[in-house]
């Protein structure tokens, strides 16, 4: 116990930048993720195509390497400069949208294929058939494996410690400039990362529960 309240400031500085790592990037990555995952179901080969190459590319790429490339492969290109944060959350949205989408292509595919041919018949474009009358449904089919996504990128914000970003995976090499035990110090990191992944596994029960009852 000592060992967390002597070094205090680390760890809520530490677990204060994963918290902003994981909301703003798991924000960007579902809306994107839901463009990606849309195009995959597109009617329009160009756009399928597109989603495809975007899912396969992203989603087998390391993503270190994707942390890497924006760290230092973006900075080379002469665009406009970020910090090492803002690629943080870059390279975590472009890479869990590629996820997020998949979770969304297999909640659609869930969805009877008669649903969308009345839309159709009605004169709903794509677009509306697609946002009003799909989409809702696919999202509360796939809450389980679309809320496993969210807690992996929980998880994967330690890649971040990597490429200079203080978060929860770097308290430990923080704490070691002090001479804390590695081992307790890892420990803690742990508890709060277990307690963070309970926090959303309630979550998912409570969505799942509510959009039951709507159902």
């Amino acid at each position: 116990m000592s060992t967390l309240l002597n070094n205090l400031d680390v760890f809520t500085t530490g677990f204060r930048t994963t918290i902003v790592l994981f909301l703003v990037s798991g924000f960007f990555a579902l809306i994107l993720g839901t463009v990606v995952g849309a195009m995959r179901v597109s009617p329009i080969p160009a756009l399928r195509a597109s989603g495809t190459v975007y899912v396969n590319v992203v989603r087998n790429t390391p993503l270190t390497l994707v942390m890497f490339f924006f760290a230092f492969g973006y900075p080379k290109l002469g665009l406009p400069e970020i910090d090492f944060t803002v690629s943080a959350i870059v390279a975590l949205s472009l890479y869990t949208a590629s996820y997020v989408a998949e979770v969304l292509r297999s909640g659609v595919n869930t969805v009877p294929v008669g649903q969308a041919e009345a839309a159709r018949a009605i004169g709903l474009p794509f677009t509306q058939t697609l946002t009003l009358i799909v989409l809702p449904q696919a999202f509360r089919s796939v809450l389980p494996p679309l809320f496993s996504v969210l807690i992996a990128l929980l998880k994967n914000t330690t890649v971040a410690a990597g490429f200079s970003v203080y978060e929860a995976g770097a308290i430990r090499a923080y704490l070691a400039e002090r001479g804390e035990p590695a081992l307790i110090v890892l420990l803690w990191v742990a508890f709060f990362f277990v307690v963070l992944v309970l926090i959303l596994a309630q979550l998912q029960r409570y969505f799942e529960k509510k959009w039951k009852v709507a159902r």
